[in-house]
């Protein structure tokens, strides 16, 4: 019943999410949004566990960006959801079990938390700085806030390779939403990992600051970018990023990097998109997408899938010189 009720909802579902200024008190001149490239080099894929899907953003004319995850439009109709991961289709090792978590820095509203895993495919000696004191060691760090009496995981950021996840607040009466696909900030490059050549960010050090919610990044190929948490509540959560120069080498900026089997099996299987000053929306399947200069980029599911059912849709937008 569930399915054939969010199968009926899906017909409905053919328009994307708009995306909206992060912080309409001292917005930046929106009139002024650069298209951006954006390269597709997802490639087909069995394995539900491995990220095939991959969206490269380039500009070198880009200073701000805004990234957005926004609940799906069929949240409302989820009884039971869906989140484990499905290694069925699968020949790669993986393990299960909780990692060592350490918390970091703790206030009565926010939580910043590290896990460390030995076993992670790149060094993960990063410095994180808070305040006067500066952590190593994590293999990703996790940031929470305090929602209706409890704390609520928001944002996973992996500072060895530079991916991050992010998730608004949990939707009307449910007390948890999966993570879905990841995104990558700064000089994205190809290095070589044991399951194959990967995205990555490298990251020189973080630092964050919880008063203003932001994390500033220091990349090792030089520059840096300020990412801010500007808004987020039970329908989305809102970044600000701000880069202090172009990226060396013409490089991407940023990239979304997801998973796709099939429709019913992905967090990303549709792509719409805008172009400057285009009259309406585009839209494609994501592994026919052909790339496009873009002022704009969603990036989700209309149908349900049995992969992170209650997952986000990613937006991309207010790209500004």
């Amino acid at each position: 019943m569930l399915l054939s009720r969010l199968a009926l909802a899906a017909l409905f579902l053919l328009a994307p999410a708009l995306a909206r200024p992060a912080d309409a008190q001292g917005a930046k001149d929106f009139g002024a949004e650069l298209a951006v490239k954006v390269v597709n080099k997802s490639t087909p894929e069995i394995c539900a566990e491995r990220d095939n899907v991959e969206l490269d953003f380039v500009s070198p004319q880009v200073r701000h960006m805004e990234v957005q995850a926004v609940h799906p439009a069929f949240i409302g109709m989820i009884g039971k959801d869906r989140w484990a991961p499905d290694f069925s289709a699968c020949n790669m090792p993986h393990s299960e079990g909780a990692l060592p978590r350490k918390t970091f820095f703790e206030s009565p509203t926010l939580w910043l938390t590290g896990l460390t895993d030995p076993n992670f495919w790149r060094p993960t000696d990063i410095p994180i700085k808070v305040g006067d004191r500066v952590e190593k060691g994590f293999a990703y760090i996790q940031l929470w806030l305090l929602s209706r009496e409890r704390a609520e995981e928001v944002l996973a950021l992996y500072p060895a390779d530079g991916n991050w996840r992010i998730r608004p607040l949990p939707y009307g009466d449910m007390r948890w939403t999966a993570y879905g696909s990841s995104f990558q900030i700064g000089p994205l490059e190809i290095q070589n990992s044991p399951a194959g050549p990967r995205p990555i960010v490298a990251i020189k050090d973080i630092a964050f600051d919880p008063a203003a919610k932001a994390f500033t990044l220091n990349f090792v190929r030089g520059g840096s970018a300020v990412v801010t948490i500007k808004q987020v509540d039970q329908d989305h959560i809102a970044l600000a990023v701000d880069y202090s120069g172009a990226m060396p080498g013409n490089l991407p900026f940023a990239a979304l990097r997801s998973m796709y089997t099939t429709e019913t099996n992905s967090d990303v299987a549709r792509i719409n998109w805008r172009e400057k000053d285009g009259k309406g929306w585009s839209e494609s399947p994501v592994m026919s997408f052909p790339g496009a200069a873009v002022t704009e980029l969603w990036a989700g599911r209309h149908a349900p899938s049995r992969h992170n059912l209650s997952a986000p849709d990613m937006i991309f937008s207010h790209f500004l010189p």
